[in-house]
């Protein structure tokens, strides 16, 4: 019988990949394209709407059809793998499946906009005001957010965990009644 520890990867992959759809169409309806334009929402936070065709940070931006033909197929691969590790270890560790979840979910609404449009929506800006200068953090989105969140649960994870004891791995396997 099937743990809710065994679906829980695959309910967070599609809460964040809906969340992310959802509030990356309200930027497109409601918020004009604009790095210059934005709507604060409180100090160190406000609302934009760019495009990213890079990945994280906008690194590799400005690169030519061929490195968007290889990105393109880096994330897909890294979705696929990720898939993978699920079906085969999904429900080991809540932790670790949610960390999974999380970056599965980040990496397909990503993915999903590079394949709309040819690059990523991005809206959340943070920045902070030190000495009268501001240090902004780049633009950002739901899929982001989640990727480096599961990234770091993931990390916290592995770095703190135990290993399974067998009486552990007995109770997490399937009944084969």
């Amino acid at each position: 019988m099937m743990t809710i520890k065994r679906f829980l990867p695959w309910m967070t992959a599609l809460a964040i990949l809906v969340l992310d759809r959802w509030t990356k169409a309200l930027v497109l309806e409601n918020l004009p394209f604009s790095p210059f334009t934005e709507v604060k929402l409180l100090p160190g936070l406000s609302l934009t709407h760019v495009h990213n065709s890079g990945i994280a940070f906008s690194l590799f931006a400005n690169g030519g059809p061929l490195s968007k033909v290889l990105l393109h197929a880096v994330i897909l691969t890294s979705v696929v793998v990720i898939a993978w590790i699920l079906v085969r270890h999904s429900g080991e560790r809540v932790v670790t499946s949610l960390s999974f979840g999380l970056i599965l979910g980040g990496a397909v609404g990503n993915l999903i906009d590079r394949m709309l449009y040819g690059w990523v929506v991005d809206f959340i800006h943070v920045w902070i005001t030190i000495d009268g200068r501001i240090h902004s953090w780049p633009d950002f989105n739901v899929a982001d957010s989640a990727i480096s969140v599961g990234a770091v649960l993931l990390v916290i994870a592995e770095l703190t965990g135990r290993p399974k004891t067998s009486e552990e791995k007995a109770d997490d396997a399937p009944d084969t009644d």
